[in-house]
């Protein structure tokens, strides 16, 4: 991957961690209803009725609401650890207000009564909290907690304790991120996998489950991964120290392989994810797509090395798949799909390569890669198990290959001397393909 989609990574994960914070803060809601007491003691709600909200320990308003037909009012936004009056009024009844109000309290009774529709100004309703510190005129309301009120008022001060508690990690985890974006992006520009893949675990472990932030350290660290094994094996590729060449190779297996495993746990962390936990919906489709592009980037340079190790069959399956869903061109789609019967033939699962490459020529019969791809692993599979008939299907399928293919095809040399090889030492010759593309 090149610098500039680095930074797009960096980026997402500290705009996700910083606005964490104040999510969680935002949650708190202060509710409650209004009531009607009428003469005959009998109680209705009051839907329509004005809530104004003063603050009271310093000089603050708040924008007023008003009740629904059940009487019920809601406010969200109260300062915590602010106290408030909320005054009331509505059409033929007499006003009223409740003081001491704070955040987070839910089932608040306000009730009115009978009167003239009376609505009280901010000046009177603060004069009357200062004189008296309880209702005004015929009221009964109070600021006495009833049992469910202090209910809830401990249910808040838990809530307050629990988003104290993710806020100090929300913020300790924003630290840790963006200190280990800069040494990480810097050990990655300077090719110092080791330390880049260092400073992305660190930025991983410290919230695992943060799907803010999470999935990008796993993007980033599979990246540093793979572009230490293609480092690796363009090193030794050439080496003619064999023991060391092949030590060398085993490495590239377990980065490469590696890399897929934390492309595809990004994918899945943010696929799985429950909606409310992820900060930024669209930066984490983001995410998400990406991790499926870098694990098909991953597999095709598996099948360009020839390195396939442990766990990469079954992370291919979930990732390729995806792959073809996610992009929309149809040459991509084709890749993909190719994708997956290379992977099976180099890692020598030559009955589902086969398969996989039949799929791709029931659509593409001329489709010059396919038709090698299935005959070099029909003549594999010929040779290993002594089946002629394999090796007559895959000396057509070759041959047919050789026609189509334009000179310095990748497999058309080895394609005409295994032809010439299986026509002298097995007695076996091309016979002309008639393959007709399935609708």
């Amino acid at each position: 991957m090149d610098r500039k989609a680095y930074s797009i990574f960096f980026l997402t994960a500290a705009l996700l961690i910083s606005g964490a914070i104040s999510t969680v803060a935002q949650t708190v809601v202060t509710s409650g209803s209004v009531e009607l007491l009428k003469d005959d003691g009998t109680r209705t709600p009051v839907s329509g009725a004005l809530v104004e909200v003063f603050r009271t320990d310093v000089k603050s308003g708040f924008p007023s609401g008003k009740t629904g037909k059940n009487g019920a009012f809601s406010f969200a936004g109260f300062q915590p650890g602010g106290i408030y009056v909320l005054s009331v009024s509505a059409p033929n009844c007499s006003p009223s207000f409740l003081t001491n109000v704070k955040a987070g309290q839910e089932k608040l009774l306000i009730t009115l009564k009978p009167g003239d529709g009376k609505r009280w100004t901010e000046d009177e309703v603060r004069k009357a909290v200062a004189s008296s510190g309880k209702s005004a005129g015929n009221s009964e309301s109070s600021s006495e907690l009833t049992p469910e009120q202090k209910k809830a008022q401990a249910e808040y001060e838990a809530k307050k304790k629990e988003i104290e508690s993710k806020n100090a990690k929300a913020e300790k985890t924003n630290e840790v991120v963006n200190r280990v974006i800069k040494e990480g992006a810097a050990a990655f520009e300077a090719k110092d996998y080791d330390t880049a893949i260092i400073k992305y675990t660190e930025g991983y472990e410290v919230d695992p489950e943060f799907i803010g932030t999470a999935p990008v350290m796993l993007l980033n660290r599979g990246s540093a991964l793979r572009n230490r094994g293609v480092d690796t094996y363009n090193k030794n590729v050439k080496n003619t120290d064999i023991t060391a060449k092949l030590e060398a190779f085993g490495k590239v297996k377990a980065d490469l392989a590696g890399a897929l495993e934390v492309f595809k746990k990004a994918f899945t962390m943010i696929k799985n994810a429950n909606p409310a936990d992820v900060p930024d919906q669209n930066n984490a489709n983001r995410t998400r797509d990406e991790a499926v592009r870098e694990a098909k980037e991953t597999i095709r340079l598996m099948v360009v090395t020839e390195q396939i190790g442990d766990g990469v069959i079954d992370n291919a399956q979930i990732m390729l798949p995806e792959y073809v869903a996610l992009e929309a061109d149809a040459a991509k789609k084709a890749e993909g799909k190719l994708l997956v019967a290379d992977l099976y033939r180099v890692a020598a699962e030559s009955e589902k390569a086969i398969e996989a490459y039949k799929a791709i020529l029931e659509t593409t019969p001329d489709n010059i890669d396919a038709l090698a791809g299935a005959g070099l692993s029909l003549v594999n599979l010929g040779y290993i198990n002594g089946d002629k008939t394999k090796l007559q299907e895959g000396a057509n399928l070759l041959q047919k290959y050789a026609s189509l293919a334009p000179d310095g095809h990748k497999f058309k040399a080895d394609a005409l001397g295994l032809i010439d090889t299986l026509k002298k030492e097995q007695n076996v010759t091309p016979q002309k393909v008639t393959t007709k593309k399935k609708n």
